[in-house]
Formats: structure tokens, sequence, C-alpha cells
């Protein structure tokens, strides 16, 4: 029946889609197409010069790709992927140009935005013309402009804003589509700023900001979260909106307030996700942090403001002491057309001491890995409780729909309890969730505890019955703990501990009841210079109503040398 509903609610799409389109293609009919730029709004991500040089000398790495254009330009190739040729088509890339701040860097840039109009500058049913990449072009176009305009004759200049008219028709005409999810975002986010940035746009600005205005205030939470629930969305969406909010106030418009608002909201929702290290909690399809980008983002936060501890709306939890950090995923799988790179990892954890990584999850690889993409999202991959290797979530992919539901999550928890309670030993949060409860008829239910002096962190895992239905079936059960590739394990005690040797000499003590304690192999998928193989500390067991696992992991003094003398 879920399906089903998934199904109808894409034909309902398809349908408004077909309704609308005379409506749609009468956007644009009759309207000048804007002439001049009056500002270029500052595009805050991080740049390197040298990569300028890679380009001129016909060298695009984009995607975990790296093509040779041989002299020719790169529109005209095979693609390498089509991550490939959407980095290439959203123009990111001139920022690295811009910053070389050379003639060449100049007239190269121009040159390849030339050959993009000539040779691809129309809609079609290609990468650079997704929504969402169109949009990435003109956010591009509009700060870079400075670079790409620099000595450009009159008729490249007419060409250009051409390229900006075009495609701000595309975007108006898919916004009056079914266009959504994070895509409507990005295009009303470029929507806006186009109109800020063009001369006698004040019409444009009004109908940009609307559309801006209301999906803010549907994808950003009260929390600051996004309804994705993965945090590195927030890390794409905030060097976008920042220089947006700029682009405002140098125009001397009020912008609204639904963007300060968001901003203001996902600054310390942002800050809940970071370790001690400085990157990001694994969950929901977070891969490598980019440690420059998140460091210009946080210096734009004004008021410094703390992490957020309890994010009830995005489902998070954070617990800390000392220089102990527990990161805990407490929420539901988010809505099916936002879902697409969400994770199976209700009740995982992560933990960091001070600068050092100890309980992970996997991660998300890069694009290029899809099957590797499809694994990380299982919850073997997390570090919580698995029951028969199966996944708290099923996929489209796992249904055989992924043709008409590519990859969005089909079911998951429907009811995530929380509690979270300040001890006189520390702090302790409560997740439940019935994951498990239409396949095997038991509710999971994980307590963590950490320590006020940040040394040890508890936690039990229990399963229950669901209701007052007949003898729980026996499946295999095991507990996860994947550990960071720089973290050292050996079995201690007989195999019932395992000894953490941190790469800053520190060690840890992870204890059980039950029997044994297990090390087996696991993979690391956020690693900068790609994935990496890791361990897992695992935890074999069987159903039943009632079952119990205590763990904890201990700080352990070092012993001093002894000396004989």
């Amino acid at each position: 029946m879920r399906v089903a509903g998934l199904l109808a609610a894409r034909a309902g799409m398809a349908l408004r889609r077909g309704l609308g389109a005379p409506v749609r293609a009468a956007i644009g009919l009759g309207r000048r197409r804007p002439e001049r730029l009056l500002i270029a709004p500052q595009d805050i991500r991080t740049s390197d010069p040298t990569l300028a040089a890679d380009i001129y000398a016909g060298y695009f790495a984009f995607g975990g790709k790296i093509v040779n254009a041989h002299g020719r330009s790169p529109f005209e190739l095979e693609p390498g992927s089509a991550a490939w040729a959407r980095a290439l088509a959203s123009f990111g890339w001139l920022r690295h140009l811009r910053a070389a701040d050379t003639a060449v860097a100049r007239a190269n840039a121009r040159a390849l935005v030339d050959d993009f109009l000539s040779l691809a500058g129309k809609p079609s049913p290609i990468p650079a013309w997704e929504p969402e990449v169109a949009a990435r072009r003109m956010l591009a176009f509009l700060s870079q402009s400075p670079v790409i305009l620099d000595g450009a004759d009159r008729v490249f200049y007419r060409r250009f804003m051409k390229g900006l008219g075009r495609t701000q028709v595309f975007l108006e005409r898919k916004i009056a589509g079914a266009l959504a999810g994070e895509p409507r975002l990005i295009a009303a986010i470029a929507l806006a700023e186009l109109g800020l940035c063009v001369e006698g746009a004040r019409n444009l600005t009004r109908k940009g900001t609307k559309p801006l205005a209301e999906e803010l205030d549907r994808q950003i939470l009260p929390d600051g979260g996004h309804v994705s629930r993965n945090p590195e969305i927030l890390l794409d969406l905030l060097p976008d909106l920042l220089p947006l909010r700029q682009a405002y106030a140098a125009r001397g418009i009020q912008p609204p307030a639904q963007l300060l608002n968001a901003i203001d909201r996902m600054m310390p929702m942002l800050r809940l996700f970071r370790h001690g290290d400085g990157t990001l909690a694994l969950f929901n399809g977070m891969g490598v942090t980019p440690p420059e980008l998140l460091a210009t983002i946080l210096a734009y936060d004004d008021v410094r403001a703390q992490p957020l501890t309890s994010a009830r709306h995005s489902g998070y939890q954070r617990l800390e002491a000392a220089d102990a950090i527990a990161l805990i995923d407490a929420g539901r799988p988010p809505p099916q057309i936002y879902s697409h790179r969400a994770h199976a990892g209700c009740s995982s954890f992560e933990f960091s001491v001070g600068v050092q990584r100890l309980v992970i999850n996997c991660g998300a690889p890069d694009a290029n890995r899809a099957p590797a993409r499809e694994a990380a999202r299982m919850t073997a991959a997390h570090s919580t409780l698995v029951i028969d290797d199966t996944s708290s979530c099923r996929f489209a992919s796992h249904t055989g729909l992924r043709k008409w539901l590519d990859d969005q999550t089909v079911s998951g928890p429907n009811k995530v309890e929380v509690e979270r309670h300040d001890l006189p030993s520390g702090t302790m949060v409560v997740v439940a969730h019935d994951g498990y409860e239409a396949r095997f008829g038991l509710i999971h239910e994980r307590r963590i505890t950490l320590n006020r002096d940040g040394k040890m962190l508890e936690g039990t895992d229990r399963l229950h019955a669901a209701g007052a239905g007949g003898p729980i079936e026996t499946r295999a059960v095991a507990l996860r703990f994947h550990i960071h590739p720089n973290v050292r394990l050996k079995r201690v005690r007989e195999g019932r501990a395992v000894l953490c040797v941190l790469p800053n000499g520190r060690r840890w003590l992870f204890e059980t009841t039950a029997e044994q304690a297990t090390v087996e192999e696991s993979i690391f998928f956020a690693a900068p210079d790609g994935p990496r193989s890791c361990a897992q500390i695992v935890v074999h067991g069987e159903t039943g109503a009632g079952m119990i696992v205590e763990w904890r992991f201990c700080h352990v003094e070092r012993k001093p040398p002894r000396n004989d003398a």
C-alpha cells in the first residue's frame, strides 16, 4: 500500500505537469531579457589558483574523473561520468580561474563560457540542463561575472546576458511545474540572486523572493536542520544563502525574514554535527568534510552560536563532556521526495575524543561508486544493532522500483521515541524505533550515557516484543561498532573486551556483558583520499523478547613505567 501510494503520487505529479504545460510554455514570452549586471555576489567557496593551470592545459578533474581535452572544448567530449558532466556544466570551477588573477585565466574563462553557450546553451535532455545544474551554473556566472566579462566585447556581453535570460525562463518553468526537493530550493536561490544582480529587475526580485521564502519554510526545519536530515545539505546551501543575504544588503532591499531566520538556525545545527577534529558526523549521506569550506562558513556566524544539543525536529542528539562528543541519529527517515541519499541508521552513533575519532559510521562514498553508495545506506554500515542482516529501512532498489522511484526510501521506522535525561553521573539519551516491527515484531531500544568527566560512554541495547503477538522467531543479531581507521584494536580478557589505541596514545577499553566481542573488517568511505579499510567491533547474539546487551567504552589510564632501581 505504501509503494502504491508513492507510485500514485508520482503519477499525479506527471499529470499536473502535463496539464500545466501550456501555462509553463507561456512563461517568458514577450519578456525582455536582462541587459546589464549591476553587482557580482561574492563566492565564499575556497579556491585554488594552481588548478587554473590544469584547466588551461586541458585537464578537467571533476567527480573523481580526470579528462584530457587534447585541445578540444570539454563540451565536445564524451563525459567521463554523469557526475563529471554535471560538475563541468555547473561552472563552479570558474572560481579557480578567478583566483589565478591573470590575463590568461580570464581569457580562458571567457572562452570556456563561450564554448558552452555555443555548444550546449539551449535547454536539452542532457545533464547540463538538469534544474539543479542549471541553477548552480547561473549562480557561478553571476558570482564570477567579473572574470568572465573582463575585456569582453559587446557581442559576447549580449550573448552572455541572453544565456542568463534563457536559464531564467527555464528555471521559472521548472518551478511552475513539479520541480521538488533540493533542486527547487537551489533554483529559487538562483532566481532571487539574478533579480538582485541585473538592472531594472525589481519585478523579478519580487517574483524570485516568493518561491525562495516558500522553499526555506518548507525545507529548513525549526531547529535549523534540512528536511533531508543530511548534514552535507547544510554545507551545500549556506555558501549560496550567505552571499544572497549580502546581495540584498548591497541593493538596499530588505531580505525575506525566512532567509535571515534560516541562516541563524542553520549555524548552531551545523555545529551540532561537528566532531572535535572539525569533521561532520556521517549520517544520512554525509561524506568527506571539506574543512576549508566549513571553516569559512562558520566564520560568518556573527554570534558564534553554541552547538545544539537536542534537535528533535531534525532527529539528532549531541552529548558532550570534557573533550568527548557522542552524536546520535534519533529520527525517522525524511519524506520520500528528500530521501534519495538517506541511510538506514536510526539509533546509530559516533564517538570522538578530542581531535580523535573513535566510533564512526561508514559514511557515503562519492557519486562514481554507485554499488558502494547502496551498501553504505544499509543499517550494517552504521554503529547500531542489526537483526538478521536486514536494514531498518527499505529503499526503492530493494523492491525493484528504482525505475519509478529512483533511490527513495520506501519504508522505515514510523515511530521513533526519544528521551533525554540529565543524571548525576552524566547525560543519557534513550532512542526506541519500530523499524523492525513489521518484519520481526520487535522494537529496538538503545540507551547511551556519557559521564560528566567524559571518560566513559555506556550503552544498553534491548529488543522487546512490539505487542501481544505470538512467540518471537529466533534471528541472528549483530551489534556493530565501526572504528576509525587510525585506531588500533586488540582483543583482551579472553575475547570479552577490546582495547582501542588512538593515534595520540590514549587508550579506551570496550567491554560488554555478552560472551564475546569479535573484531571484523569494515570500510571507511569518508576519507579525503578515497575509501579506506578499517575494523569494527561486533557483538553477536540472537533475538528474543527482552534481549539485553550492555556495553561501554571507558578511558584507560596508561600505567607509568616501572622503576626497578
